[in-house]
Parts: C-alpha cells; sequence; structure tokens
C-alpha cells in the first residue's frame, strides 16, 4: 500500500461546485463547468457536483423552451464530454433535457468522456416563488428507462446508482433542489439501495433563513442516510428580476459539516473534503435498523440499477482534506465542549444518584489519591449527594498512602476532601503491606529493592479491600474511579483491586476528557472557591500510580505511552473498527505537528506535542497488544456503570462483547502494511 494516498485508505474526495452563471448561454456555462472540472482535477477529486440547470441558468423559466437554448445544451454537453475525457472527476452537472414530449430537469453523471446516466429531477415545485411545472415535467416514476443524449442511449431515471469498481464504497446518486424538500426523498431510497454520495444540484433562491433550513435538511439526510451529502446552489449571475442567489455549497457526512464555502462570492467557489467511505460502511454494518429499513422498502431498492466506472484513482500523497480531531472524544470547539461536559457529568451524577435510590441510599465509600481520576469520581459523588438533598458528609472519603504517595498529592486530596465537606480519613496501608510483604516472603520483605508488578499489586490491592470491609462495616458502597482508557489497557489490579468496585460512574469516561471535566466544574463554578482551588492544583499534578518509591515521579504515560494516542485509537476502534494503518494515518495529520489545527480551550501550552509516524506505530502496537490480547479479561468483569460518550463505552452487557481469550494476530499484521 501507499500509506499516504487517502485514496488506500479507504476515502474518496469529493466537491460542490457553484460559480457565475451567464443566462440562457449553454456554451459559455459548458466552459466554466470544464474550468472548475479541470481545478478539481488537479486536487484529486473523485466527484464534482454542479448547481441545478447550470448549463442554462436555473432562473430562465419560459426560455427553457426555446429550441436555440435546448439546441446548444446537446452541443454545450457534448463540450463537456470531450472536456472531460483526461480529467479525474464524475461530473454531475444540470441541464434541462428534452426527452419524449415534455423538457426533463436533470442530473448529467459524466465520466472521462461519456455520459454514465440521466437523474431527472422527480419534484418540480409550483408555490411561492416557484413554477416549475410549467417548463419542467415530474421524473417521479422515471425508472429503468433510458434517454437519447448528444447521439447516445444512456440509462435515464431516478433510479441509478453509479458505482466505482477500483473504489470501493464510492457509490453516486443524484437528486435535484426540491427533491430533499419532500417527506421521502429520491436520496433516502438510494441510500438504502447502496448509495454513500448523495449529490444534490440546487437552484434555491436565497431569501432570509434559507441557508439554515437548507443546512439542516442536508445535515439530517446525511446522518439518518449514513451517507456523504454534497450540495451544490446557483450564484451569481442568475436573474434577480424577483430573486436573489447565494451560492452556497456543503459538504456533510454521518450528520458532519466536512466543508463549505462562503456564500455570495463573486467569482469561482467549490468545497472539497475527503469523505471516509469506511466509516459510513461500519455504520451501516452497526446500525442494522438502516438494512431492516432496506427489507421494509425492497420492492422499490431492489429496482435501483448499478452503472460501473472505473475511477483510476491517484496514489500520490494529496494530503488529507478533512479536520480529524486530535482528542476525538474531546471536541477542539468551545461550545461543543462545554456541552458534552455538562452532559457528560450530568450523565455520572444521574447514574450515581438513581443507583443510591435504588438500593435503599447507603453511602459511598471512596478512596481519593489525589489524582484525576478520584478527584472527578468525588466531585460526582459530592454533587449527587446534593441532587438527593444528603448530607455530603455520607460520602466517607479515604486517603491510603502507601509507600510512594508524594506529600503534594496527599496534601491535595485531604484539602479536596476538607473543602467539599464529606468525611475525611487517612488510613496508612503500608504496616499491612509490609507484612503481606513478609509473609509472601517477598524479598523486599528483606530489604532488597525489588518492586515488581507483585510490589506494586499488594499496594492497589490492600486498599481496594480496606475499602470493601469500610464499606462493609459502615453501610456504604465502594466508588470506583477507574477511567474508560485503563479498562481499554488493562491498566488496573484485577479482582480486589482498583478493577472492582459496587459502581463506577468514570467507566465511560476517557482520560483524555477527565481533565476537561473538572476544568469545566471550576469554570461553571459548581463548588466553592477553596475547592476550585485545589481542583486547578490536581490538574496540574503528573498521572502516576505512585507505588514505587524511590523515584521522582513514577510516570504511566512513560510506560504505557501516551493517553492522547491510546484515546485517539480507542475512539477509532471502538466507533468505527477501522484498521490499525488507517488509524496511523489519521493520527499522523492530526498529531504530526504541534502548530497545526486546534487544541481544545484550556489545553496547557507546555503539554501541546507532536507525534511523527514512528512514534504513533509504537503506541499503536502497544494498544493492539494489550487491548486485543491482554485487557479483555479485566473489561469482562467490570462493575456496573453509565455510558457517557458516543464513541462508545467498553460494558459487557453493552457496548462491547469480545473473547476475554483472544488475541492481536489481524491487527498487528495490518499494521505491518505500512511502508512509510
Amino acid at each position: 500500500m501507499n500509506f499516504w494516498s487517502i485514496y488506500q485508505h479507504g476515502f474518496a474526495r469529493v466537491a460542490a461546485c457553484t460559480g457565475h452563471t451567464v443566462i440562457a448561454d449553454p456554451l459559455a456555462n459548458a466552459e466554466a463547468v470544464l474550468r472548475q472540472a479541470q481545478a478539481c482535477a488537479r486536487d484529486g477529486v473523485a466527484v464534482a457536483v454542479f448547481p441545478e440547470l447550470g448549463l442554462t441558468g436555473y432562473s430562465i423559466e419560459d426560455l427553457l423552451l426555446q429550441d436555440p437554448v435546448l439546441d446548444e445544451v446537446e452541443q454545450a454537453l457534448r463540450n463537456v464530454v470531450a472536456g472531460s475525457a483526461d480529467l479525474l472527476p464524475v461530473l454531475v452537472v444540470g441541464a434541462p433535457l428534452r426527452h419524449r414530449h415534455r423538457i426533463y430537469n436533470c442530473a448529467v453523471i459524466v465520466h472521462r468522456g461519456r455520459i454514465l446516466g440521466v437523474a431527472p429531477k422527480s419534484y418540480p415545485p409550483n408555490y411561492r416563488e416557484f413554477y416549475e411545472r410549467r417548463q419542467i415535467a415530474s421524473g417521479e416514476n422515471e425508472r429503468g428507462g433510458t434517454i437519447r443524449v448528444g447521439g447516445v442511449e444512456v440509462p435515464f431515471g431516478i433510479d441509478l446508482l453509479f458505482e466505482a469498481e477500483d473504489v470501493p464504497g464510492l457509490v453516486l446518486h443524484a437528486e435535484i433542489c426540491e427533491d430533499m424538500w419532500v417527506p421521502v426523498p429520491p436520496s433516502a431510497e438510494a441510500a438504502l439501495a447502496g448509495a454513500t454520495v448523495l449529490a444534490n444540484l440546487s437552484g434555491s433562491p436565497i431569501t432570509v433563513g434559507r441557508a439554515e433550513d437548507r443546512r439542516l435538511l442536508c445535515r439530517a439526510a446525511s446522518a439518518r442516510c449514513l451517507a456523504a451529502y454534497v450540495y451544490s446552489a446557483a450564484g451569481l449571475g442568475e436573474s434577480t428580476t424577483d430573486l436573489s442567489w447565494d451560492g452556497q455549497t456543503m459538504i456533510y457526512e454521518n450528520g458532519a459539516l466536512l466543508a463549505e464555502t462562503d456564500r455570495f462570492a463573486s467569482d469561482d467557489q467549490y468545497a472539497v473534503a475527503d469523505v471516509d467511505l469506511d466509516l459510513l460502511r461500519q455504520e451501516r454494518h452497526r446500525m442494522g435498523t438502516f438494512d431492516d429499513n432496506r427489507r421494509a422498502h425492497a420492492g422499490r431498492t431492489d429496482d435501483f440499477r448499478r452503472v460501473p466506472f472505473r475511477l483510476d484513482a491517484p496514489t500520490a500523497d494529496l494530503g488529507l482534506r478533512r479536520r480529524v480531531e486530535r482528542f476525538p472524544f474531546v471536541p477542539a470547539d468551545a461550545d461543543r465542549l462545554a456541552l458534552d461536559c455538562y452532559e457528560a457529568y450530568n450523565i455520572q451524577v444521574a447514574g450515581l444518584q438513581q443507583r443510591l435510590a435504588a438500593i435503599g441510599g447507603p453511602k459511598v465509600v471512596i478512596g481519593v489519591s489525589g489524582g484525576l481520576d478520584s478527584t472527578h469520581a468525588l466531585i460526582v459523588a459530592a454533587r449527587a449527594m446534593d441532587r438527593a438533598r444528603r448530607p455530603r458528609s455520607d460520602i466517607l472519603a479515604f486517603t491510603l498512602p502507601g509507600f510512594a504517595t508524594s506529600d503534594h498529592t496527599k496534601d491535595n486530596a485531604h484539602k479536596l476532601m476538607n473543602s467539599l465537606g464529606v468525611t475525611a480519613a487517612e488510613l496508612d496501608i503500608t504496616p499491612t503491606a509490609r507484612l503481606m510483604l513478609k509473609e509472601m516472603g517477598h524479598p523486599f520483605a528483606a530489604g532488597e529493592p525489588v518492586y515488581d508488578v507483585t510490589f506494586e499489586n499488594v499496594q492497589a490491592g490492600l486498599r481496594t479491600d480496606y475499602l470493601f470491609r469500610l464499606a462493609n462495616q459502615r453501610g456504604g458502597i465502594v466508588l470506583g474511579t477507574g477511567d474508560l482508557s485503563e479498562l481499554a489497557l488493562g491498566w488496573s489490579t484485577y479482582g480486589v483491586g482498583d478493577q472492582m468496585s459496587h459502581y463506577n460512574v468514570n467507566s465511560g469516561v476517557p482520560k483524555t476528557l477527565i481533565q476537561h471535566l473538572i476544568r469545566w466544574v471550576i469554570g461553571s463554578e459548581q463548588f466553592d472557591e477553596e475547592t476550585a482551588k485545589t481542583l486547578a492544583a490536581i490538574l496540574d499534578t503528573e498521572i502516576s500510580p505512585e507505588l514505587v518509591p524511590g523515584e521522582e515521579m513514577q510516570s504511566t504515560e512513560s510506560k504505557i505511552g501516551p493517553y492522547a494516542l491510546h484515546d485517539f485509537t480507542l475512539f477509532h476502534v471502538l466507533r468505527y473498527g477501522f484498521r490499525p494503518s488507517k488509524i496511523a494515518f489519521l493520527a499522523w495529520h492530526a498529531w504530526h505537528e504541534a502548530d497545526a489545527g486546534a487544541w481544545p480551550p484550556g489545553f496547557p501550552e507546555a503539554k501541546r506535542v507532536a507525534y511523527d509516524l514512528a512514534e504513533i506505530r509504537r503506541w499503536l502496537e502497544v494498544f493492539c497488544r494489550r487491548f486485543f490480547a491482554f485487557a479483555q479479561f479485566k473489561r469482562s468483569a467490570m462493575p456496573n456503570g453509565p455510558k457517557v460518550s458516543a464513541g462508545g463505552s467498553l460494558s459487557p452487557r453493552g457496548d462491547w462483547r469480545a473473547p476475554s481469550d483472544g488475541n492481536a494476530a489481524a491487527w498487528l499484521r495490518d499494521l505491518g502494511r505500512i511502508d512509510a
């Protein structure tokens, strides 16, 4: 494979084009189409969509019935076909065509010197400013037919899918303007029949508020149809006798805006984006109701015709024309992040509140280390008590220092417990740990500096053991603090250890989101100023289990890798099932340059790092080995806890079912395909 080629990773580059139309001058408009088509070809575009009736102008009214115009449309199409012979993109061009006794408003699909097919508009509007049925016939019932264009008979109908034989998943369908405004648009049936790229050639004069209506419909169509939706509206040059035009173009994919252009531009505009065909395929695989819906409408969807073509896509490095979030669980947009944090925090609070109410209102027993995870679980518990109108003293919080607990983290733990008003205590586990190590005959008990996994797990296990016994003694449940990222990597002590609890509010929250949740809690003033000050100090603390004495700081990420990269991989594995080679490609584009792209609000400048491909590949291998071949037995026995992110959870009862004795061979082999 050529690692740097988007077409090797399941992407297809598409464009929504608009420009200056010359009224009733098809030859001039054909030149404009080819000019933009050539620019799209240089950009590596696979599909380029142009506005409705772009070869004549949408607003020419009864001039659509004039033979000189219609004759020149035929010549203009011949020019476009001839000019496309050596061009990469499939061109989706708007033109009025004579067929039988009527004129049809058509999308003409052209590629490499031939017309692949023609799709007529299904629903010409006749209301308010629209009067199309005066000139235009409805194509609503045109299925299975042909039309003669330029002396050649080609497929004609709304039932046409244009499928690239050499780009898996690239299946194109075209509809026209009003078609997307009706309750059951042609594109919906086309998507059920297999279309992944839905093109809309639009005239659509602009009035106040209509641009947002278009966005709503395009976004909804792409989300509902699990498809890309490519929209192109007519711009300047159209008649302003009674209307005006803004040339809006948009590309949506599964509900997400990938690209758009400025409106009311005076020159050529085209939005370009790389559509992820793998993502769309995976979403359809997962959402079984999509195919259930296809079977419910099989009487129509099974009759769609497929028109094959070869794209002969470039294999060179074209870059990547889509935004890739560094932190897919943490949006860089400030408003979106604030909403996500609000929802995530309240999901956790509501989950715990309901669990406590359902089991008789026990107290909450929690271990507080002064690290991010236990801090966040504690402030969730505090708010749950507030909501239930119970005193925070019903939270029994313990800090349990061991051999390597630092004064800094212990001090933060005490400050936080005190400022929140919970019942706070300190229980030193080192005497019990020494006794256990001695009775086991561990070298540490004889004075040897042996700090192996047994040494670490004795401490982690004792902490949990104490918490469970304290819960027995004092009428409480143990609140877990481990997060989604630790579950994925198996970075926890199994059984009597931090893997276990009675209920875990953090099990659906990735490590990279926790810091932003705490930052949001501070910024939204959920607690008093003293608590906020302590929370800020905890945010500045290195992630560490603090189990090995003598080390300045036992950094978790130095041992298992950056959580930023692991969460990046986890999201794309859980949500989309992507191959490691594709995840590496996406990660490189997201992470190879620290100064490029957006960072989440409030993310510390000093931690804005970059990763090269070698580092990305190294930690991807670590993830694959740990996640697929090791960690599942811990995850499959995880306690209850709420799902938080749409990116997925690891609950064996919910989002993720996988064998505990699997292996990573297939993922490692794919990782080995990287040739860069």
